[in-house]
């Protein structure tokens, strides 16, 4: 059995989830980062498991048509865990994605679909696109990024896919002492900026000076704790033909293109009409649910689920002009979905927009409970999408429709819009 530290020569095989992709070493599966399907590489195993082992690439002895020199001094084995693709053109980065979409809807649902990801305007070297970074901070306050698979901190001057305007901040300039975590936001289509800092500790007092930052530019929140922001305590984002403030560091999509290229996805799958209602669960800040708004009109219904309390405050404000929309603030997956609902037994339309982790069987079950005529499902991670997908089938909906979109350039990570039709 190999050992943290050895060095293997293996032949690499098709591309996995999660930015490696797959070598046989005896019989034994091994996932290996920083190299492409179709090379030899010899590899550094990282981890060791009982049924695979994890490596890095540390030496291409045959080197993929596809393989480039990573533009970023960061991007190596050992460096900063963020970006899986820049070895990669970019191009053949998306035929990567395409093939793992592909191999998770096959493998946990058993749908063999073609699968092509989308290029987004915005982004055409894979570079300076990312609006929001989350920095870590060391204990002697020196920013960075993670890296892979670890809690470890790579200190960076720069990151090179973080939007100009992230990086105009400077965050990685300064130190951040009694600090654990920085998140530097810039506005795609404004020009609004802020920094947000968590502190190590609730009792740590936050000021100026400790913080590093030049007086007058930090504001504790309401509490006096937790986070201090630089900068306005909001960001403005215009999509959809409309405003969207986004308080703090809450959600909103990262690529300057990615609000609005749902956005037509979503309306065009569902193709809303006047007088329908429709359910968004995880609405965030109210994207979705306000396209649908203006779609069905005041003879219309869209009712917005949210669970984080801040997001639930910024969207009633972005749709306070819109009376058809009722915003809730609930814990999707554990409440009765039709609570929100105020007595109706059925809606037309339903928007998932889940984390990470996937809605999974039981809201699936109540979404279909529901018996709308069509499900719109926004996906950021595919093996989640193709567990739903399964769940889905199994009461009765079916997977007709898919869109994918490169919305994180340089990383394993892409966007799914699925439209899901009664059987």
């Amino acid at each position: 059995m190999p050992e943290v530290g050895d060095i293997l020569e293996l032949e690499v095989g098709p591309v996995a989830h999660g930015g490696f992709c797959v070598a046989r070493f005896d019989g034994q599966a091994v996932f290996v980062r920083h190299s492409l399907p179709g090379e030899t590489v010899r590899a550094s195993v990282t981890e060791v498991r009982p049924r695979y082992l994890r490596a890095d690439a540390v030496e291409v002895l045959t080197a993929s048509e596809h393989r480039v020199e990573a533009p970023c001094e960061y991007a190596h084995p050992g460096g900063c865990g963020g970006c899986d693709w820049q070895h990669a053109r970019l191009p053949y980065q998306r035929e990567l994605k395409a093939a793992v979409v592909h191999e998770q809807l096959l493998r946990l649902a058993g749908l063999d679909l073609d699968v092509t990801v989308d290029a987004v305007p915005g982004s055409d070297d894979g570079l300076g696109w990312r609006t929001r970074v989350g920095f870590a901070v060391r204990r002697d306050g020196t920013v960075g990024l993670h890296k892979a698979r670890s809690h470890a901190i790579q200190p960076v001057d720069r990151c090179l896919i973080a939007h100009p305007g992230v990086e105009e901040l400077g965050v990685e300039a300064r130190t951040w002492p009694y600090i654990r975590a920085v998140e530097a936001v810039a506005s795609a289509t404004t020009s609004d900026r802020l920094v947000a800092a968590t502190p190590v500790s609730r009792r740590q007092p936050l000021h100026p000076i400790a913080l590093n930052v030049p007086a007058g530019f930090v504001r504790d929140d309401d509490k006096g704790h937790m986070t201090t922001l630089r900068g306005p305590g909001a960001v403005t984002e215009n999509a959809a033909g409309r405003s969207w403030r986004v308080t703090g560091g809450g959600f909103w999509q990262i690529h300057p293109a990615a609000a609005q290229t749902l956005v037509d996805a979503v309306m065009a799958q569902l193709a809303p009409a006047p007088g329908e209602s429709a359910l968004d669960l995880f609405c965030g800040v109210g994207l979705f649910a306000g396209a649908l708004a203006e779609a069905v009109g005041a003879t219309g219904q869209v009712v917005a689920v949210e669970g984080d309390r801040q997001a639930v405050l910024d969207a009633e404000h972005n749709l306070a002009d819109l009376p058809q929309v009722r915003v809730s603030r609930g814990r999707i997956g554990t409440d009765p979905t039709n609570r929100w609902l105020g007595g109706r037994a059925t809606v037309d339309m339903v928007v998932l927009d889940p984390p990470r982790t996937g809605a999974g069987p039981a809201l699936c079950r109540e979404i279909v409970g529901l018996a709308p005529r069509a499900i719109c499902y926004v996906a950021c991670d595919p093996a989640a999408l193709a567990r739903d997908t399964a769940a889905l089938a199994e009461v009765g909906y079916t997977l007709r429709e898919l869109r994918a979109y490169d919305l994180f350039p340089m990383t394993s990570h892409v966007e799914c819009v699925a439209l899901f039709l009664p059987v």
